[in-house]
């Protein structure tokens, strides 16, 4: 299997356990709320990191499918908070994948209660008890709560706060870099430590897991601010130079987009040097790892 079939399999297997999570087969008044769901967790996407978390459940030793239930999991919270993100309150974004979002087809109340419902239905699939036929008990609660965690206060949460609370505001390079941490990379690191964590690894696997997933996570955010800067609007689905409009703090704008594309190499080598010292099997890492520093959308 091709590193390009590999990250496409495991977008298929997602897509479809998604699609068969999400279904309407048994609403009794509840259709429009799931109809809202789907229309964004189907919506496409990398679907970055449930790919990552089950890579490292792979080459951990396991069965990267047998992680499914948490890797939609991690995609469904993903999913909320990108319809909360482009509310009016929050990013006011008419625009995601390339599709109107959320809130512009079903209404700000509908947009906020399906990110709400992705949220709760995350926890629902992370603590079933058909897991238990996988994962022992404790791999189950430390691999729920590390997906709490990083998704709440002291994560993406935390990190959603800085964000707002920086806008028209000078902040410094440190400043940001902290804020992303948690804002984007806090889910990211989720996938690769839950990936790990149901794949029995050990505890210089954990650690090489991390430090990957820390160096693409801070390389996938200044990769953004360079796609919102130069990117082609049609590729990257959503318009270009809104972060500028909006007044918000960017990598760019803090150290320029020369110093920039020189920190996404830098950062992309240090997530495949981490990576290969942790595991013997690495080869797909590394080229999502060099994929990711040069994407266009």
């Amino acid at each position: 299997m091709t590193h390009d079939e590999r990250l496409s399999t495991y977008a298929q297997h997602v897509q479809q356990f998604l699609d068969d999570f999400l279904s309407e087969k048994d609403c009794i008044g509840q259709e429009k709320i799931i109809k809202s769901m789907r229309y964004s967790a189907l919506a496409g996407g990398k679907r970055l990191r449930p790919a990552l978390m089950m890579e490292f459940c792979r080459i951990s030793g396991k069965n990267p499918e047998i992680a499914l239930p948490f890797a939609v999991a991690l995609e469904m919270i993903h999913t909320y908070s990108l319809i909360h993100d482009d509310l009016p309150c929050m990013d006011n974004d008419d625009f995601r994948r390339g599709k109107p979002t959320n809130h512009k087809i079903f209404g700000e109340a509908m947009a906020v209660l399906a990110g709400d419902a992705l949220l709760t239905e995350a926890f629902t699939l992370a603590t079933t008890p058909q897991n238990l036929k996988n994962f022992s008990a404790e791999q189950i609660v430390k691999a729920t709560n590390c997906l709490s965690k990083n998704a709440g206060v002291f994560g993406m949460i935390g990190g959603q706060v800085m964000d707002i609370e920086s806008e028209h505001k000078k902040i410094s390079y440190d400043e940001l870099v902290t804020l992303q941490k948690y804002k984007t990379g806090a889910l990211i690191e989720s996938a690769a430590q839950i990936g790990c964590i149901l794949g029995d690894a050990d505890e210089k696997q954990l650690h090489a897991a991390k430090e990957y997933a820390k160096a693409i996570g801070l390389a996938f955010q200044i990769q953004d601010d360079i796609l919102d800067i130069e990117g082609d609007a049609e590729i990257f689905g959503k318009p270009i130079g809104s972060d500028a409009e909006k007044e918000k703090s960017t990598f760019p704008s803090q150290i320029g987009l020369d110093k920039c594309k020189e920190k996404v190499k830098t950062l992309t080598q240090t997530a495949i040097n981490a990576v290969k010292t942790g595991f013997d099997e690495s080869s797909f890492l590394i080229w999502l790892a060099e994929q990711l520093a040069v994407r266009n959308k």
